[in-house]
């Protein structure tokens, strides 16, 4: 599976490296049709337009939660 981070995101990436996810940097909208979930700050979640881009791939706002939590949201979106 492959999960779009957004950049910032670095203990993110890294517990879905370990968990076996591979992961991608999001640098625009574009990445969002080569991801199967995407993991996003939440601080402003519409400077890359996810808000207006029509996309059938889940986003998870890591804003508030630990790097754990974010990998078990994912787990729970792709299983």
């Amino acid at each position: 599976m492959r999960i779009g981070v957004e950049e910032g995101l670095t203990n993110v990436s890294q517990a879905l490296q370990e968990k076996g996810y591979q992961v991608i940097s999001l640098s625009g909208t574009s990445d969002l049709n080569n991801v199967d979930c995407c993991v996003v700050t939440g601080m402003d979640s519409n400077i890359m337009g996810i808000e207006t881009t029509s996309t059938q791939v889940p986003v998870i706002e890591a804003n508030g939660l630990s790097a754990d939590e974010i990998c078990q949201k994912v787990d729970q979106k792709l299983h």
